[in-house]
């Protein structure tokens, strides 16, 4: 199993992130995102590593928590990851509060433990519509991608530590509101 530290959306502005990947599905074998039983989110560490255990975790993301608030974030584009199989997520038009998070969980548990993409000088903040784009829609995919053309504001109000898979939250803090 493996072990992640985020911050999701759990109010109701994550229907606009939900809609998305509703449509996203579209492109996929099986509707990924959907599947999890997850709300949106962002991801600032995945770890593989038998050394870094749930209580390890869970405190690293009690002691990131503590001192943030929720995070408004607003999207414009919607981007792919090559992979295979292709990805399709959402960029944040602005990513420094997230960049500031994704720098807090480094310093709280070394990135040598940390799967390689979620490593600083590797990490890409994205909110991930889906996983499973298949060949055959792979063009349509990236058309949808570059013809999306609206904003989109979503608050991330929940830190939480999960293992997966399937995906369960194994410690959550609900992020006061208020300015970073």
């Amino acid at each position: 199993m493996a072990i992640a530290i985020n911050v999701r959306a759990d109010g109701e502005s994550s229907s606009k992130v939900e809609q998305l990947w509703d449509q996203v599905a579209a492109f996929e074998d099986a509707p990924s995102m959907r599947t999890l039983g997850y709300r949106p989110h962002f991801t600032f560490a995945i770890y593989d590593s038998p050394a870094i255990e749930e209580e390890t975790a869970r405190q690293a993301m009690l002691r990131v928590a503590t001192s943030e608030v929720q995070l408004r974030i607003e999207f414009r584009r919607v981007r792919w990851f090559v992979g295979p199989p292709l990805v399709l997520w959402m960029e944040p038009v602005d990513d420094a509060a997230l960049r500031r998070w994704h720098a807090s969980v480094s310093a709280a548990i070394d990135p040598a433990y940390c799967r390689l993409h979620y490593r600083p000088g590797q990490w890409t903040p994205h909110c991930t519509l889906g996983t499973r784009i298949i060949d055959g829609r792979r063009h349509d995919a990236i058309a949808f991608a570059g013809s999306f053309n609206r904003s989109i504001s979503v608050l991330f109000d929940v830190a939480d530590c999960v293992v997966f898979p399937p995906v369960r939250v194994v410690a959550e803090q609900k992020l006061p509101a208020g300015v970073p």
